[in-house]
């Protein structure tokens, strides 16, 4: 009999495509965790840098950019620095990237963005339950749930679809070295333009049955949106943020990325 092994769930997901609401659905349709901003608590609590930082600098690239595409460089993901520049946006994303691979080793979840598909790849880590999501959505699709979501009328929900998922495609290439909408990057690629967003979880869902025993996992004994800031296994590298997060998982937006 195969060991059951954690079944990690990597979704990117353009703005307005809905992608958080996928992974909310499907994280509750199988028993695990999905955490999208709740990295940035746990990654504050485990290197004592302010939240601030990491808010800052989410999903945002460097300060090289330009930089860093002309000359082919990327950041390695070393250990982070616990001196000097701490706050340096590529020491930021190292200590995410600590915590990403943390939880993919403990648990059976979902996790939204930040480049987790690329970080839970590397030739470093080990994850056989990895399954990479993608979900996308034409630009009219995307504009129209902006609006509806956030309220706002159809020229600021252009502007904010285009400036985030801009945004987007800089920060994957400035710490990944590849690009964002390479579909050659995940396992199963989703227009959320063609199916409502409860059809796209199902579809993911189904992809996994497909998939067989290969995916076996035990679910863990909870709800995706009862999550009480411990994780299961935990030698406590990182801390519990229990409240703190109660008051991200009852502000997250019902849109939209």
């Amino acid at each position: 009999m195969k060991e059951k092994q954690n079944l990690v769930i990597t979704i990117g997901r353009q703005y307005g495509s809905g992608g958080r609401i996928v992974g909310k659905a499907l994280a509750e349709e199988l028993g695990i965790h999905f955490y999208d901003e709740e990295i940035l608590t746990m990654t504050s609590e485990q290197s004592a840098v302010g939240e601030v930082f990491f808010r800052l600098a989410d999903e945002k690239a460097g300060n090289n950019l330009l930089y860093k595409i002309v000359s082919g460089m990327k950041p390695q993901l070393g250990k982070p620095s616990t001196d000097g520049d701490i706050v340096k946006p590529e020491n930021l994303f190292r200590f995410q990237s600590e915590v990403i691979r943390e939880l993919a080793d403990q648990e059976s979840c979902i996790i939204a963005g930040r480049c987790a598909d690329y970080i839970l790849s590397r030739e470093d880590v080990d994850v056989p339950g990895l399954v990479k999501i993608f979900v996308y959505a034409d630009v009219p699709a995307l504009i129209k749930r902006t609006m509806e979501g956030e309220k706002v009328d159809e020229k600021e929900a252009a502007r904010r679809v285009k400036k985030s998922n801009r945004g987007r495609k800089e920060y994957y290439r400035y710490y990944t070295g590849g690009r964002w909408e390479d579909w050659t990057n995940y396992d199963l690629i989703i227009n959320t333009s063609k199916f409502d967003l409860e059809q796209t979880a199902k579809l993911i869902k189904d992809y996994i049955k497909l998939k067989g025993s290969e995916l076996e996992y035990e679910p863990e004994k909870c709800v995706a949106n009862d999550y009480d800031g411990r994780l299961p296994h935990s030698d406590g590298l990182l801390r519990a943020v229990g409240q703190r997060f109660s008051m991200y998982k009852n502000r997250i937006s019902t849109i939209s990325d």
